[in-house]
């Protein structure tokens, strides 16, 4: 039986995106308690020569017969990681079918779980808004993500956030936690509702997503155009704390086999 590590994140057109990613992924690769073990960085999409079949296809030609699949996301409300799992042959979740089909490999599939709530990732983005913070016994830290409108996932998303704001409030020692999504667009209503309620604490605006680009330059900023907050559009990568966090996973499912 030979292991081998399949990690999967979403892609970008971005060359620095997909750079930072791989970047990370190779750290974990490289420590003393999976070095040795085959360890492939693969796309759900866009990345072409680097998508998810192509990982599969390079692990089994180096002979991988136990392949742990890792998905690189933030959120087990991502309906991206529950098509993958689809695609591995894992029962939906929910109603929503995927549409990657069925993926050809001849390993036995171990399919991990994604970030969620994790102290490491609490850690990281606390050090990402410390310059933004003055006085954090008067601020709100407001954490944005992707979100998802369907009703399963969204409930996903929605625990996840919560969780990992909370764990951001208190380690920072902030007044207050908060949440929104892009999708459904509730981030400028949220806070604006945040500044009615409270309206003697500045607001930091936190984006949780990988790593930089449309979305955390664009997206969040035009979103929230004309409203009074505090961003520097800090994403999480690069960051050891997501190397940790890969190499932490695949540890554990190292030493379990």
């Amino acid at each position: 039986m030979k292991p081998g590590i399949l990690v999967i994140s979403h892609g970008s057109r971005e060359a620095e995106w997909v750079r930072l990613v791989d970047e990370a992924v190779a750290a974990a690769a490289a420590s003393p308690q999976v070095q040795g073990v085959p360890v492939y960085s693969s796309f759900l999409e866009i990345v072409e020569g680097r998508l998810i079949q192509d990982g599969i296809d390079a692990l089994e030609e180096q002979g991988v017969t136990d392949l742990f699949v890792l998905p690189l996301f933030l959120s087990s409300g991502s309906t991206h990681v529950d098509e993958i799992g689809q695609a591995f042959g894992l029962p939906p979740v929910a109603e929503l079918e995927g549409d990657l089909g069925l993926f050809r490999v001849n390993a036995k599939v171990h399919y991990g779980m994604p970030i969620d709530d994790d102290p490491d990732i609490a850690e990281l983005l606390l050090s990402n808004i410390k310059p933004l913070s003055v006085q954090p016994e008067r601020e709100t830290v407001m954490l944005i993500a992707h979100g998802s409108r369907e009703k399963v996932f969204h409930e996903r998303w929605q625990h996840g956030l919560n969780q990992l704001a909370e764990r951001l409030r208190k380690l920072g020692g902030f007044a207050h936690s908060a949440t929104a999504m892009l999708l459904p667009d509730q981030a400028a209503d949220h806070l604006r509702a945040l500044q009615e309620e409270r309206p003697n604490e500045a607001v930091i605006v936190v984006p949780l997503f990988l790593s930089k680009g449309y979305f955390t330059n664009t997206v969040i900023p035009s979103r929230l155009q004309g409203l009074d907050y505090r961003y520097n559009g800090q994403a999480m990568l690069p960051h050891p704390a997501i190397e940790r966090w890969l190499e932490r996973r695949m540890t554990a499912w190292l030493q379990e086999r």
